[in-house]
């Protein structure tokens, strides 16, 4: 079995929790409830942004041109799906559709190549998809000092969706609403009041995200953490960055 086989399987194993992550998102939007990501907040690990060097803009400027570069042949979602990106999760209602490379992730994990995006970001339209970003990925064990060489965290968030909390069974309707216990939009944000809920608590989910828009003109919205209908950067980032990870 091929790593990248293997890889895929992995990221496929986590598709359980990634429909109880789009599915709360969507749920959220559809009751009402806050867009964006502001409501994960104990759900996420957002990385603080450093003090600006010299070069730092420079370094971000040329990887939004090489984004921008790698978006080019994909402006038709056909040819994404022809060039082996798959759509994660397609008959979910979703603000924005990632159409995944697997062997671009599996390369990510040790190198970084910004022609080649993990996911390729698209919106869904009434005949197809509109192409809008890309999402650059990491290990999950890697260090900030280590994402900060690979996109400087002077301009980029990195984040990470974390404490998430798996409902037992029976209990799913337990993810939605005000009162949420489990998943991303739930209460439960640590391992131990997970487990007395019955729940399987996983630290994390995925690993290291950036999401780069560089069609925007505007840099905070080229380098915004999420897109949706209220713009790009919605978020309260006031409750996130340099949030604790357990």
């Amino acid at each position: 079995m091929s790593l990248v086989t293997r890889f895929r399987g992995w990221a496929l194993a986590v598709v359980s929790l990634a429909v109880g992550l789009i599915g709360l998102t969507a749920a959220a939007i559809d009751s009402g409830q806050q867009g964006g990501m502001a409501h994960m907040a104990g759900h996420m690990y957002m990385t603080a942004l450093r003090p600006p060097k010299p070069g730092d803009q420079q370094k971000a400027d040329t990887i939004v041109a090489a984004a921008k570069t790698a978006m080019a042949p994909y402006q038709d979602y056909h040819q994404a799906l022809a060039d082996g990106y798959e759509i994660f999760l397609p008959n979910v209602p979703q603000p924005q559709y990632h159409f995944t490379k697997y062997e671009y992730g599996l390369e990510a994990r040790s190198q970084f190549d910004p022609s080649k995006p993990t996911s390729l970001l698209y919106k869904k339209t009434a005949d197809g998809y509109t192409l809008v970003g890309v999402m650059y990925t990491d290990r999950v064990d890697a260090t900030e000092d280590e994402l900060n060489d690979r996109i400087p965290l002077s301009i980029a968030h990195w984040h990470q969706h974390i404490n998430f909390c798996k409902a037992p069974a029976g209990q799913k309707a337990a993810y939605f609403g005000p009162d949420a216990k489990f998943g991303l939009l739930g209460s439960i944000t640590t391992k131990e009041t997970c487990e007395a809920a019955g729940g399987v608590f996983h630290p994390h989910i995925f690993g290291w995200m950036v999401l780069v828009y560089p069609n925007e003109a505007d840099e905070k919205r080229i380098w915004a953490i999420d897109d949706d209908d209220q713009g790009h950067d919605n978020m309260d980032h006031s409750v996130m960055p340099g949030m604790k990870m357990n």
